[in-house]
């Protein structure tokens, strides 16, 4: 263990800690900014299993804050659980990665979570959160709550019936164009260094047993006006559809396909129902007389006039250049299929 020689010195952790980091297993929901500062400080610590969730891929605009991207995963837009769990294998041989090139939706966050110690947000909206939240109060498992935009960031650690969930304090989710986003505000990278950092702290105390030095409280922090406050919630509540009365809805099919407008991208993703797995080489030949169709082992990329498609392998698409769902959907009929 002389890797970790400094790490076992501090007393929080120590050789037994050490131990249990090694033999556990984390799962971060979402790689961009908050879910590649976890992953590398989680491989750093020792953390013996990570399974990495993302549905995206590297753009130059992501490197500004992303810091486990390089300007060659962007150019080759490699799916960032990929790029994430290429560069993680540099850092820490010694842990077992298992990339998920993925969606997350109530179709398989079941399955991802199943058997985890911790989950770590990493995602960038509410729906996905409430998806995460709901599976973890049904199955019993510890996740840790966390966004930022701008200079101001938030996290929470959720005990399932021992702490407020994240419906008990967010009883719905915060009405369209209410708050900032990415899209509107931006957001600066020390922020990001800021909850991602408390985040993993937690994961730390959760993993090895030291509940009694986790913070309990809702953290807020603005970098730039110099302000941190701590919300204390309390336990759960009663009445709260999710973690009293037990009411996972979001766990439950709601339509034919998911289709998500991407913050700041002046993109729509669309989901298909059931996903299938899609044999690039026989979509490029179909696409190609009707535009410059690129792809790899991972995606494929078709674009059509103003219009880009890119394709995974379970038939999710991206559809850049519009932000409006039904020109998405038309555009996905028309060149993927129904």
């Amino acid at each position: 263990m002389g890797r970790y020689s400094r790490q076992i010195l501090f007393s929080g952790i120590g050789a037994d800690g050490q131990n249990s980091l090694r033999d556990s297993r984390a799962v971060i929901i979402g790689c961009g900014a908050l879910g590649t500062a976890q992953a590398e400080a989680l491989a750093r610590a020792g953390v013996g299993r990570l399974r990495i969730i993302d549905r995206d891929f590297v753009e130059d605009s992501n490197l500004q804050r992303q810091t486990m991207f390089t300007e060659r995963d962007a150019a080759e837009r490699l799916p960032k659980a990929i790029a994430a769990v290429n560069h993680i294998q540099q850092i820490n041989s010694e842990i077992s990665l298992e990339p998920e090139i993925l969606d997350v939706n109530y179709t398989n966050i079941e399955r991802l979570i199943r058997n985890c110690d911790v989950v770590l947000d990493g995602t960038d909206n509410f729906a996905t959160r409430y998806l995460i939240n709901d599976a973890c109060v049904k199955h019993g498992i510890n996740w840790i709550y966390g966004a930022a935009v701008g200079s101001y960031g938030v996290t929470m650690t959720i005990r399932p019936g021992e702490t407020a969930c994240l419906r008990c304090i967010f009883e719905e989710a915060p009405p369209a164009a209410s708050a900032p986003t990415c899209d509107t505000a931006g957001v600066i990278m020390p922020i990001i260094s800021i909850v991602a950092a408390v985040q993993v702290s937690e994961a730390l105390k959760l993993l090895t047993g030291q509940f009694a030095q986790l913070h309990n409280s809702l953290m807020q922090f603005d970098v730039w006006r110099n302000e941190w406050r701590k919300i204390r919630p309390g336990g759960p509540v009663p009445d709260c559809s999710t973690c009293g009365l037990r009411d996972f809805k979001t766990l439950a099919a709601t339509g034919n396909d998911f289709a998500a407008v991407l913050c700041g991208r002046n993109a729509v993703q669309i989901s298909p129902t059931m996903p299938t797995a899609i044999d690039f080489h026989t979509l490029a030949e179909r696409l190609s007389p009707a535009g410059e169709v690129k792809f790899n082992d991972y995606l494929l990329r078709f674009r059509a006039g103003e219009y880009e498609l890119t394709v995974f392998q379970d038939a999710r698409s991206i559809i850049r250049g519009t932000d409006q769902i039904t020109t998405a959907r038309s555009l996905y009929a028309r060149y993927i299929g129904n």
